[in-house]
């Protein structure tokens, strides 16, 4: 169960809509990245909800399996009942997300930096719920992105309710320039979805 000191919360609780935002595999919910994706957002007009996975909150290494991860987005969903929900995170935290969206019928799905395949291991796609996705959906990806590059994303089967956005000579890491570049489209993206 996900307790009100799990979640940090930037931006006006009266704001039209929410982005529920949840961390990669290594980095928590403070980190950099998250803070000022979080912070970036908020500045435009989009309440955002931090929380962290239990394997993050007990400062695990490994993360938790896949059903705990799913489970876990499902709870911090009911937590923003009767709010305009946008979920998404980045990497891990997107993936869970885009497995649950249809599901929990949320109003939107940004991931920032999508695993579409393990480094160097092309073959084993994570893409196949993404081909029936029907929630509207913004993946903004590197493009030098290991995890899968303009190359390798064009010949994927994806839903057209999903919308790449490429970030020129960006990595997973998502920084600097393509960062500030990437809160601006996923603002945008919440504020006219």
């Amino acid at each position: 169960m996900l307790a009100a000191m799990d979640l940090l919360i930037d931006g006006d609780d009266s704001a039209a809509r929410t982005f529920l935002f949840a961390h990669g595999a290594g980095g928590p919910i403070k980190s950099a990245f998250m803070a000022e994706v979080a912070r970036g957002i908020a500045k435009n007009g989009v309440r955002v909800v931090r929380f962290e996975f239990p394997y993050m909150a007990a400062k695990k290494k490994a993360p938790d399996r896949e059903p705990v991860l799913l489970e876990s987005w499902r709870e911090a969903i009911r937590t923003q009942e009767g709010h305009e929900i946008f979920i998404g995170g980045k990497s891990m935290g997107g993936r869970m997300a885009s497995m649950v969206a249809d599901e929990m019928k949320v109003r939107g799905l940004v991931c920032f930096g999508y695993p579409f395949h393990p480094p160097g291991r092309p073959e084993k796609l994570r893409t196949q719920h993404l081909e029936t996705l029907k929630t509207p959906a913004l993946i903004l990806q590197g493009t030098r992105d290991p995890f899968g590059t303009p190359e390798d994303v064009s010949g994927y089967k994806l839903s057209r309710k999903i919308r790449v956005e490429w970030l020129e000579g960006g990595d997973h890491s998502v920084k600097g320039e393509n960062l500030v570049r990437a809160v601006a489209l996923a603002s945008e993206f919440m504020k006219k979805t």
